[in-house]
């Protein structure tokens, strides 16, 4: 018995309704094993607001797989602890890589051109993120200009993370290119 006198929901009740689309059965999930997913984010990160944002991550990421559940291969508190390493695994493995491509980055070389060069450069860049077209112009926006992760830009833009990550390795070759071509 629960604190307001009703009986949990079990399992199998959960996972049903879980995979019908019913938006309490989510929430019932989060009550009953948010902690789990969250200690177990702290304990791997130690971070306390990541630890938060993997959470976050982990429950959407089970309303958006909710049809891939499946009883037979274990319990519904096993689907999630698994999600919530996988989560803590990508966003292990994208820290490791920004760092990795941070200490290669050579520092930017002093620009000597003046205030009417930097706006002509700005507009041109502008323009040629536009060019690039959905959703790539918003991916790089988010991943360049806003600093957000690979993994936080696919589940916000509900997209698979390595559809994010082709589109932006793309879209800055692309812009890299174009942004070569013209003459300074």
């Amino acid at each position: 018995m629960s604190l307001d006198g009703v009986a949990p929901p079990t399992d199998d009740g959960l996972v049903e309704r879980l995979q019908q689309g019913d938006p309490d059965a989510l929430e019932a999930c989060y009550r009953r094993w948010g902690a789990l997913v969250y200690s177990i984010a702290r304990r791997l990160l130690t971070d306390p607001h990541l630890a938060e944002d993997i959470t976050q991550q982990v429950f959407l990421s089970a309303w958006k797989s909710r049809h891939t559940l499946d009883p037979a291969a274990g319990s519904l508190s096993a689907w999630l602890v698994a999600i919530t390493r996988r989560r803590v695994a990508d966003h292990v493995r994208s820290q490791a890589t920004q760092a990795a491509v941070s200490l290669h980055a050579s520092p930017p070389e002093p620009t000597t051109h003046g205030t009417d060069d930097e706006v002509v450069s700005a507009v041109h860049l502008a323009a040629e993120l536009r060019a690039l077209g959905e959703p790539r112009a918003t991916i790089v926006r988010m991943a360049v200009v806003e600093g957000w992760t690979h993994e936080a830009i696919a589940a916000h833009l509900d997209m698979p993370l390595g559809s994010v990550k082709s589109h932006l390795r793309r879209s800055l070759l692309r812009l890299r290119q174009r942004v070569q071509e013209v003459p300074w």
